[in-house]
C-alpha cells in the first residue's frame, strides 16, 4: 500500500457513493480504504454489475516484468500515463524503476502533479498560451520538476516562445526562469501522426534545432518519436525508422545543438515494438554527452486479452518472460430470450470496443459460485448497456443471474470507463480500489 501521507494515499480517505460503479450499495459512506480494509468477495460481498476488476497478482507481474526488462536493457522508462490516468499505477511504476510519467495533454500532465509526479515527457507540441503559463508556474515553484515536450515545427517554436514570454515568471529568490525542455519529433513516414517528415540529412530538423536556440525560453534536449506510426510496419521498416531516430540525434550532437546539457534525451517506444527500440537503442554509438534512453510503453501495466496480447514484443522474445491481462469486467446474464441467444448487463459505456469486441472467458454461476471457461460463448456487439451473446448449440449455456467475466482489447479504452477499479486477489478478495482522473 502507499505510505501514509502522499496524496495518493489521501484518495482512500474518498467516501464511497452514486459515482462509482460497481461499488456495494450498502457500502455508502465508508471511505474506499475502509472499504478495502473488509477485504469483501467481489462475487458474494455486494458489488453489483457491470464491475470492472483488476487482478493485483496481475498487476505485480507486469510491474516487476517491465522494470527488469529496462535495467536489463539500459533504458529509462517513463511509462505513458493516459493508458490508466490513475495516480496509485503512477506510484507504482514510480516505485518499480520509472525514470517519470509520459502524458498527451496538459490535463493529464496537471492530475499527475497533483500526485506528485516530478518529471512529465509530454509527447506532444504544447502551444497553448494557458498550459505554457501553467508549466512555466511549477518550474518556477519546484525546483526539482523536469518537464519535457515535442516541438515540430518553426510554427509551434514560434507559439511556444511568445507564450512563454508572456508568462509571469517568479523563479526563487537568487534562481533565473528556467527554459521548457523539448525534444524535436521525427514522424514516422508520409500519412503518419505528428512529426517532422524530413529525412537524412535532416535539415528541417536542423533548422528547428536552430530556432529553439534561438528563443531563450526553450531548451534543446533531445529527439524523440513513435515507431508505432511507422506506415506497414515490420520488424525491418521499425528498425530503420529506428536508426533514423538515432542518425538525428548523432547529427544535432555533432553540430553542437546539445554542448551545453549534462545528458542528451533519446525517446521511443509504444507497447508493440519496444525490443526493437532496445536492439536500436543499444547500437547508439557515443555521443559527446551521456544519454538518456527513455522507453515509454503504457499499455503493459494492465496488458489486456486482445490487441497488445497480439501485438507485445513478448511473443517474439518468450525468453524474456510475458505479460498477463489484469482486466476482467464482470456482467451478469439478464436474458436468455431465445435459443442461442443470451445478453449481459455491460456494453460500450462499460466495455472497451474501439479495436475488437469483448471475450468471454468464465462464467460462475449464480447458484453455487462454481466457474467454469466460457466455452463455445462469443459476444457478437454491444449495445448501450448491453451485451449480445452468442451460445453455440454444442455449448453449456449461461443462466440468467449469473455472472460471465469478459477480456477485453486496449487498455488505453478501458480505463477511461470506470472512476474507480477494485483490485482483486485470485480468489476474488477486493483489496485496494484504483481511482482514475479523465
Amino acid at each position: 500500500m502507499a505510505p501514509a501521507d502522499t496524496p495518493v494515499a489521501r484518495l482512500a480517505d474518498e467516501r464511497v457513493d452514486h459515482r462509482f460503479k460497481g461499488l456495494p450499495p450498502d457500502a455508502e459512506g465508508r471511505t474506499l480504504g475502509q472499504l478495502a480494509a473488509e477485504r469483501r468477495s467481489l462475487f458474494t460481498g455486494g458489488f453489483t454489475t457491470p464491475v470492472l476488476a483488476l487482478s493485483e497478482d496481475h498487476l505485480a507481474h507486469n510491474l516487476a516484468l517491465l522494470e527488469r526488462y529496462a535495467r536489463r536493457h539500459g533504458l529509462a522508462f517513463a511509462p505513458h500515463g493516459k493508458t490508466s490516468m490513475a495516480p496509485r499505477l503512477f506510484e507504482r511504476q514510480l516505485e518499480h524503476g520509472a525514470w517519470g510519467i509520459t502524458l498527451a495533454v496538459p490535463h493529464q500532465a496537471r492530475v499527475a502533479r497533483a500526485f506528485g509526479v516530478e518529471r512529465i515527457f509530454l509527447a506532444n507540441e504544447l502551444v497553448d498560451p494557458a498550459a505554457l503559463h501553467w508549466v512555466a508556474a511549477e518550474l518556477d515553484r519546484d525546483p526539482a520538476f523536469r518537464f519535457l515536450c515535442y516541438v515540430d515545427s518553426a510554427e509551434g517554436v514560434a507559439l511556444m516562445d511568445e507564450a512563454l514570454r508572456a508568462a509571469p515568471r517568479a523563479p526563487g529568490p537568487g534562481a533565473t526562469p528556467r527554459p521548457v525542455e523539448v525534444v524535436i519529433e521525427l514522424g514516422a513516414g508520409a500519412g503518419a501522426r505528428t512529426g517532422v517528415r524530413s529525412r537524412a540529412p535532416f535539415r528541417e530538423c536542423v533548422a528547428l534545432a536552430e530556432a529553439v536556440a534561438g528563443t531563450g525560453t526553450l531548451r534543446l534536449a533531445g529527439v524523440a518519436g513513435y515507431e508505432g506510426e511507422v506506415p506497414e510496419a515490420t520488424p525491418a521498416t521499425v528498425t530503420g525508422w529506428l536508426r533514423e531516430l538515432t542518425a538525428l540525434v548523432g547529427t544535432l550532437d555533432a553540430a553542437g545543438h546539445f554542448a551545453e546539457l549534462d545528458g542528451i534525451v533519446l525517446s521511443a517506444g509504444g507497447s508493440a515494438w519496444f525490443d526493437a527500440v532496445a536492439e536500436v537503442f543499444d547500437a547508439l554509438p557515443a555521443l559527446s554527452r551521456p544519454v538518456l534512453k527513455l522507453l515509454r510503453s503504457g499499455a503493459y501495466v494492465s496488458h489486456d486479452d486482445g490487441h497488445y496480447r497480439d501485438v507485445t514484443p513478448f511473443r517474439r522474445i518468450p525468453e524474456e518472460g510475458g505479460l498477463r491481462s489484469a482486466f476482467t469486467l464482470w456482467a451478469q446474464v439478464v436474458s436468455r430470450p431465445e435459443p442461442g441467444q443470451a445478453f449481459l448487463n455491460a456494453g460500450k459505456r462499460d466495455a472497451a470496443h474501439d479495436l475488437r469486441l469483448p471475450e468471454p472467458h468464465t462464467v460462475r454461476s449464480a447458484r453455487d459460485g462454481g466457474q467454469r471457461p466460457a466455452r463455445g460463448l462469443t459476444v457478437t456487439g454491444l449495445s448501450d448497456q448491453h451485451t449480445w451473446l452468442r451460445v453455440d448449440a454444442a455449448a453449456e449455456p449461461p443462466e440468467v443471474g449469473d455472472w460471465v467475466g469478459l477480456g477485453m482489447s486496449h487498455p488505453c479504452t478501458i480505463f477511461d470507463r470506470w472512476g474507480c477499479v477494485p483490485v482483486v486477489e485470485g480468489d476474488g478478495t477486493v483489496v485496494e480500489f484504483v481511482r482514475t482522473f479523465f
